[in-house]
């Protein structure tokens, strides 16, 4: 129909433009595999690269621009030059409107609080983005609430509740938003002290609000940390109890962050660090702070279980906080060795499981439902979604 842009699922939508900027930050999530626990210092992300560390938000941010191919010839694209969007977007068949320049190679937070300023002056309804918290925070101190942004999640710490669940969920937020469909709402823009992280610290800070289009099925809430109660405390101890009672001889345990997990080791009289990726063997911890090349390396030719705890109030199971655990890794574990832990009052916050591996395929093989260890001989099931 003449006016109008036909969609896959049936909808159209006016060739009116819509103007979209779009950035990328190029190293956010590299260092994530490597348990160095974010991508803010660029010598760390350096050492990430010298591991073998490939980019993860190109493609993710390819992911996300798939889902808006079908209006590509009606749509504006803003990107920054080179790698901050530009070629991802060319390499997903847009022909965008390159703004701006690139101070070094080396992308700077600077490069990011001036893309998002120059979208803004250029009539951008919204931002989308692919990066981390520190990305997000680059932005709104750069543009604070002048328009909505939206993050395609990439990075390693992703505590804001700016991001949508996945890529393709920030896709079809932003083909809906810009078609007049969602509201926005005020959303948490939160960051993890780096340093104090890699340090088994936990600091997080609000570092202001956003405006997000909101669409709850596909944006994700800021992180919620588990309440130190004693009956908290307590659920965990018998949780603790449950997995230790069924804990196999020589078996792999890779176990994953938070105080639930470390309640395990706890009670083995182990020392588990309490925000990375440990591993357990006949009671006793072989190995701290993993990344994803020392768990293959551990669990080659060996029988192996993962051991995790969904993100408060998130839902996710992999994907957030626990990259070392990576989609390589469980698939070697395999499927039906992942044993899920969590505290009925944690439990309560979470409507379904989420996973994010970085592979739609086995996100689509982990769907479906799971059991759930929430107490002593208690089990209850929970849907993957």
């Amino acid at each position: 129909m003449a006016g109008y842009e036909q969609l896959r699922d049936g909808q159209k939508y006016s060739i009116k433009d819509k103007t979209l900027g779009l950035i990328v930050n190029p190293v956010a999530g590299i260092a994530g595999k490597y348990a160095f626990k974010g991508s803010d210092n660029p010598e760390l992300v350096q050492r990430a690269i010298e591991l073998g560390a490939k980019p993860v938000s190109p493609g993710r941010a390819k992911e996300a621009l798939t889902v808006l191919k079908p209006v590509k010839n009606v749509l504006r694209l803003l990107t920054f030059p080179d790698i901050m969007g530009e070629n991802v977007a060319r390499e997903s068949g847009f022909k965008p409107e390159v703004i701006g320049k690139l101070s070094s190679p080396k992308t700077t937070a600077e490069d990011t609080k001036r893309a998002a300023k120059l979208m803004v002056e250029m009539g951008a309804m919204l931002i989308l983005y692919a990066g981390g918290d520190g990305t997000t925070v680059d932005i709104i101190e750069a543009i604070d609430q002048e328009v909505p942004i939206l993050g395609i999640p990439s990075g390693v710490k992703i505590w804001s509740a700016t991001f949508a669940t996945t890529p393709k969920s920030a896709g079809l937020i932003t083909l809906r938003f810009l078609w007049g469909e969602l509201p926005v709402r005020e959303a948490e823009v939160m960051d993890v002290n780096e340093e104090a992280f890699r340090k088994n610290r936990l600091k997080v800070e609000l570092k202001g609000y956003a405006i997000t289009p909101y669409e709850p099925q596909y944006l994700q809430g800021s992180k919620w940390m588990s309440p130190r109660t004693t009956e908290e405390i307590e659920d965990q101890r018998a949780i603790a109890r449950n997995v230790i009672e069924n804990l196999e001889r020589e078996t792999i345990y890779i176990v994953g962050p938070g105080t639930t997990c470390k309640a395990i080791t706890d009670l083995l009289g182990e020392n588990k660090t309490l925000l990375g990726v440990d591993l357990i063997q006949n009671g006793k911890i072989i190995a701290r702070d993993v990344n994803k090349q020392e768990i293959l390396k551990a669990i080659k030719n060996k029988k192996s279980k993962i051991i995790v705890t969904p993100i408060g109030r998130q839902g996710f199971i992999f994907g957030r906080g626990n990259q070392q655990i990576s989609a390589e890794v469980i698939r070697e574990v395999g499927v039906d060795n992942i044993i899920v832990v969590a505290t009925p009052h944690k439990l309560s916050t979470i409507p379904t499981l989420k996973v994010d591996t970085n592979s739609p395929q086995l996100d689509e093989k982990l769907r479906g439902y799971i059991r759930v260890i929430t107490g002593y001989h208690q089990v209850t099931v929970k849907k993957i979604q």
